[in-house]
Protein backbone atom coordinates (compact mmCIF):
# COMPACT_ATOMS: atom_id res chain seq x y z
CA UNK A 1 0.00 0.00 0.00
CA UNK A 2 1.50 3.42 -0.68
CA UNK A 3 1.44 6.27 1.50
CA UNK A 4 0.95 9.82 1.45
CA UNK A 5 -1.30 10.33 -1.18
CA UNK A 6 -2.97 13.86 -1.74
CA UNK A 7 -5.75 14.18 -3.87
CA UNK A 8 -5.82 17.77 -5.34
CA UNK A 9 -9.21 17.58 -6.53
CA UNK A 10 -12.10 16.17 -5.50
CA UNK A 11 -16.10 15.99 -5.49
CA UNK A 12 -17.25 14.56 -2.27
CA UNK A 13 -19.73 16.91 -1.85
CA UNK A 14 -21.55 15.23 -4.82
CA UNK A 15 -24.91 13.12 -4.64
CA UNK A 16 -23.27 9.31 -5.67
CA UNK A 17 -21.81 10.35 -1.92
CA UNK A 18 -24.61 10.84 -0.09
CA UNK A 19 -25.39 6.89 0.86
CA UNK A 20 -21.71 6.50 3.06
CA UNK A 21 -20.09 9.53 2.53
CA UNK A 22 -18.78 9.58 6.72
CA UNK A 23 -17.71 6.07 6.67
CA UNK A 24 -15.76 6.86 3.93
CA UNK A 25 -14.14 9.71 4.45
CA UNK A 26 -13.64 8.51 7.84
CA UNK A 27 -11.79 5.04 6.73
CA UNK A 28 -9.51 6.33 3.39
CA UNK A 29 -6.59 7.45 5.68
CA UNK A 30 -6.36 3.42 6.25
CA UNK A 31 -5.60 3.80 2.72
CA UNK A 32 -2.93 5.77 2.41
CA UNK A 33 -4.82 9.62 1.85
CA UNK A 34 -3.34 12.02 3.69
CA UNK A 35 -4.68 14.80 1.79
CA UNK A 36 -7.79 15.78 -0.11
CA UNK A 37 -8.83 19.12 -1.14
CA UNK A 38 -12.53 19.15 -2.43
CA UNK A 39 -13.53 21.78 -5.20
CA UNK A 40 -16.86 23.46 -4.81
CA UNK A 41 -18.86 24.27 -8.16
CA UNK A 42 -21.21 26.47 -7.07
CA UNK A 43 -22.86 28.21 -3.76
CA UNK A 44 -24.79 25.30 -2.46
CA UNK A 45 -22.03 22.88 -3.28
CA UNK A 46 -19.04 25.44 -1.64
CA UNK A 47 -21.19 25.53 1.44
CA UNK A 48 -21.33 21.25 1.52
CA UNK A 49 -17.47 21.43 0.74
CA UNK A 50 -17.08 23.48 4.05
CA UNK A 51 -18.90 21.41 5.99
CA UNK A 52 -16.93 17.74 5.11
CA UNK A 53 -13.97 20.42 5.92
CA UNK A 54 -14.72 21.03 9.46
CA UNK A 55 -15.94 16.84 9.71
CA UNK A 56 -12.13 15.92 8.55
CA UNK A 57 -9.45 17.19 9.31
CA UNK A 58 -7.86 15.83 6.67
CA UNK A 59 -9.55 18.25 4.13
CA UNK A 60 -9.40 21.12 2.62
CA UNK A 61 -10.93 23.53 0.07
CA UNK A 62 -11.26 25.27 -2.91
CA UNK A 63 -14.04 27.85 -3.36
CA UNK A 64 -15.58 28.82 -7.11
CA UNK A 65 -17.81 28.62 -9.52
CA UNK A 66 -17.84 26.00 -12.57
CA UNK A 67 -18.01 27.01 -16.00
CA UNK A 68 -21.40 25.00 -16.16
CA UNK A 69 -22.41 26.15 -13.32
CA UNK A 70 -23.14 29.45 -14.42
CA UNK A 71 -26.81 31.38 -14.18
CA UNK A 72 -28.81 34.34 -13.36
CA UNK A 73 -27.80 34.03 -10.17
CA UNK A 74 -24.09 33.41 -10.27
CA UNK A 75 -23.22 36.75 -9.35
CA UNK A 76 -24.98 37.16 -6.51
CA UNK A 77 -23.43 33.20 -5.54
CA UNK A 78 -20.10 34.41 -6.30
CA UNK A 79 -20.13 37.59 -3.91
CA UNK A 80 -20.89 34.67 -0.98
CA UNK A 81 -18.54 32.79 -2.25
CA UNK A 82 -15.48 35.53 -2.15
CA UNK A 83 -16.54 36.37 1.54
CA UNK A 84 -16.38 32.09 1.98
CA UNK A 85 -12.43 32.24 0.50
CA UNK A 86 -11.71 33.45 4.10
CA UNK A 87 -12.37 29.94 5.84
CA UNK A 88 -9.63 29.10 7.28
CA UNK A 89 -8.98 26.02 5.47
CA UNK A 90 -10.01 27.35 2.02
CA UNK A 91 -6.64 27.03 -0.40
CA UNK A 92 -7.57 27.85 -3.50
CA UNK A 93 -10.49 29.30 -5.94
CA UNK A 94 -12.01 26.85 -7.59
CA UNK A 95 -13.19 25.24 -9.48
CA UNK A 96 -13.05 27.93 -12.17
CA UNK A 97 -12.54 27.78 -16.21
CA UNK A 98 -13.95 27.32 -19.12
CA UNK A 99 -15.73 24.18 -21.02
CA UNK A 100 -16.75 24.53 -24.79
CA UNK A 101 -17.79 20.83 -24.92
CA UNK A 102 -21.24 21.39 -23.57
CA UNK A 103 -23.19 24.54 -24.87
CA UNK A 104 -25.04 24.59 -21.47
CA UNK A 105 -23.57 28.04 -20.78
CA UNK A 106 -22.48 30.89 -23.46
CA UNK A 107 -19.12 31.42 -24.32
CA UNK A 108 -19.00 35.31 -23.25
CA UNK A 109 -20.55 34.22 -20.07
CA UNK A 110 -17.83 31.85 -19.32
CA UNK A 111 -15.17 34.11 -20.23
CA UNK A 112 -16.44 36.93 -17.95
CA UNK A 113 -16.94 34.89 -14.78
CA UNK A 114 -13.28 33.26 -15.19
CA UNK A 115 -11.99 36.42 -15.36
CA UNK A 116 -13.97 37.64 -12.62
CA UNK A 117 -12.47 34.77 -10.72
CA UNK A 118 -8.92 35.11 -11.57
CA UNK A 119 -9.29 38.59 -10.81
CA UNK A 120 -10.42 38.09 -7.25
CA UNK A 121 -7.92 34.94 -6.82
CA UNK A 122 -4.94 37.25 -7.87
CA UNK A 123 -6.06 40.10 -5.12
CA UNK A 124 -7.00 37.34 -2.57
CA UNK A 125 -3.32 35.57 -2.72
CA UNK A 126 -5.20 32.31 -3.55
CA UNK A 127 -3.89 29.99 -6.02
CA UNK A 128 -6.62 28.66 -8.76
CA UNK A 129 -7.43 25.32 -9.73
CA UNK A 130 -8.55 25.63 -13.18
CA UNK A 131 -10.97 23.50 -15.29
CA UNK A 132 -10.04 23.69 -19.44
CA UNK A 133 -12.46 21.54 -21.89
CA UNK A 134 -11.88 22.19 -25.13
CA UNK A 135 -10.85 26.00 -24.49
CA UNK A 136 -6.95 25.40 -24.04
CA UNK A 137 -6.42 28.95 -26.33
CA UNK A 138 -9.11 31.45 -24.62
CA UNK A 139 -8.04 29.19 -20.97
CA UNK A 140 -4.33 30.12 -22.21
CA UNK A 141 -4.81 33.93 -22.59
CA UNK A 142 -6.47 34.84 -19.85
CA UNK A 143 -3.94 32.90 -17.44
CA UNK A 144 -1.25 34.71 -19.23
CA UNK A 145 -3.15 38.27 -18.46
CA UNK A 146 -3.64 37.88 -14.98
CA UNK A 147 -0.96 34.81 -13.81
CA UNK A 148 -2.48 33.70 -11.15
CA UNK A 149 -0.78 30.81 -9.52
CA UNK A 150 -2.51 27.41 -9.56
CA UNK A 151 -3.19 24.51 -11.34
CA UNK A 152 -4.68 23.50 -14.89
CA UNK A 153 -6.90 20.24 -13.10
CA UNK A 154 -7.50 17.15 -14.95
CA UNK A 155 -5.29 18.49 -17.87
CA UNK A 156 -6.18 17.66 -21.84
CA UNK A 157 -3.65 19.91 -23.54
CA UNK A 158 -0.96 18.76 -25.64
CA UNK A 159 2.99 18.84 -24.11
CA UNK A 160 3.24 22.15 -25.95
CA UNK A 161 0.42 23.53 -24.50
CA UNK A 162 1.72 22.13 -21.02
CA UNK A 163 4.98 23.93 -21.77
CA UNK A 164 3.32 27.46 -21.96
CA UNK A 165 1.63 26.71 -18.51
CA UNK A 166 4.47 25.65 -16.74
CA UNK A 167 6.37 29.22 -18.32
CA UNK A 168 3.29 30.74 -16.37
CA UNK A 169 4.80 29.28 -13.11
CA UNK A 170 1.31 26.67 -13.10
CA UNK A 171 1.58 23.01 -12.48
CA UNK A 172 -0.28 20.37 -14.15
CA UNK A 173 -3.00 17.93 -12.81
CA UNK A 174 -3.05 14.24 -13.29
CA UNK A 175 -5.67 11.85 -12.46
CA UNK A 176 -7.20 8.89 -13.88
CA UNK A 177 -7.38 9.81 -17.82
CA UNK A 178 -3.49 8.37 -17.74
CA UNK A 179 -4.80 4.43 -17.56
CA UNK A 180 -7.33 5.03 -20.29
CA UNK A 181 -7.25 2.86 -23.37
CA UNK A 182 -6.42 5.77 -26.01
CA UNK A 183 -4.48 8.19 -23.07
CA UNK A 184 -1.92 9.63 -25.89
CA UNK A 185 -1.53 13.08 -24.54
CA UNK A 186 -1.82 12.96 -20.88
CA UNK A 187 1.03 10.32 -21.08
CA UNK A 188 3.18 12.33 -23.14
CA UNK A 189 2.65 15.43 -20.87
CA UNK A 190 3.54 12.53 -17.63
CA UNK A 191 5.97 11.89 -19.37
CA UNK A 192 7.42 15.60 -20.03
CA UNK A 193 6.74 17.33 -16.88
CA UNK A 194 9.15 18.49 -14.66
CA UNK A 195 9.13 16.71 -11.50
CA UNK A 196 8.62 19.78 -9.87
CA UNK A 197 4.88 20.73 -11.73
CA UNK A 198 2.97 17.48 -11.05
CA UNK A 199 -0.22 17.15 -8.76
CA UNK A 200 -2.13 14.11 -8.73
CA UNK A 201 -6.00 14.28 -8.34
CA UNK A 202 -8.85 12.13 -8.83
CA UNK A 203 -12.21 14.08 -9.65
CA UNK A 204 -13.86 11.91 -8.19
CA UNK A 205 -16.60 10.97 -7.93
CA UNK A 206 -15.55 10.89 -11.97
CA UNK A 207 -12.69 9.91 -14.19
CA UNK A 208 -11.78 6.36 -12.15
CA UNK A 209 -8.73 4.53 -13.54
CA UNK A 210 -8.65 1.49 -15.06
CA UNK A 211 -9.60 -1.41 -14.02
CA UNK A 212 -12.42 0.85 -12.08
CA UNK A 213 -13.23 2.87 -15.03
CA UNK A 214 -17.11 3.56 -15.02
CA UNK A 215 -17.55 3.13 -11.66
CA UNK A 216 -17.42 5.55 -8.59
CA UNK A 217 -14.16 6.71 -7.93
CA UNK A 218 -12.41 7.29 -4.46
CA UNK A 219 -9.34 9.47 -3.57
CA UNK A 220 -7.44 6.21 -2.76
CA UNK A 221 -7.14 4.86 -6.80
CA UNK A 222 -4.44 7.61 -7.24
CA UNK A 223 -1.92 4.51 -6.41
CA UNK A 224 -3.30 3.32 -10.24
CA UNK A 225 -2.76 6.51 -11.66
CA UNK A 226 0.32 7.10 -10.08
CA UNK A 227 2.00 3.38 -11.21
CA UNK A 228 0.93 4.40 -14.63
CA UNK A 229 2.42 7.75 -14.29
CA UNK A 230 5.77 6.45 -12.39
CA UNK A 231 5.73 3.44 -15.47
CA UNK A 232 6.14 6.24 -18.22
CA UNK A 233 8.56 7.98 -16.05
CA UNK A 234 10.64 5.37 -15.56
CA UNK A 235 10.42 6.41 -11.51
CA UNK A 236 8.95 4.36 -8.55
CA UNK A 237 5.44 5.03 -7.90
CA UNK A 238 6.02 6.33 -4.10
CA UNK A 239 8.44 8.63 -5.11
CA UNK A 240 5.65 10.04 -7.59
CA UNK A 241 3.05 10.46 -4.63
CA UNK A 242 5.70 11.61 -2.49
CA UNK A 243 6.79 14.45 -5.14
CA UNK A 244 3.57 15.41 -5.81
CA UNK A 245 2.50 15.88 -2.35
CA UNK A 246 5.40 18.39 -1.59
CA UNK A 247 4.39 20.18 -5.03
CA UNK A 248 0.39 20.45 -3.40
CA UNK A 249 2.09 21.49 -0.17
CA UNK A 250 3.76 24.41 -1.76
CA UNK A 251 1.54 25.58 -4.32
CA UNK A 252 -1.31 25.90 -1.70
CA UNK A 253 0.84 26.54 1.25
CA UNK A 254 -0.29 23.42 3.44
CA UNK A 255 2.18 22.36 6.40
Amino acid sequence: MYKHIFDTHAHYDDIKFDEDRDELLKNLPESGVEFVINCGCDLRSCEKTISICDSFDYFYCALGIHPSEINDNSDAELEKIKEMCSYQKCVAVGEIGLDYHYDFVPKDKQLDFFEKQLQFAVEAKLPVIVHDREAHEDTLNLLKKYRPEGVLHCFSGSVEIAKEIIKLGMYIGLGGAVTFKNARKPLEVAKYLPEDRLLLETDCPYMAPVPFRGKRCTSDMIAMTSEKIAEVRNADTQQVIDSAKENAFRLFNIR
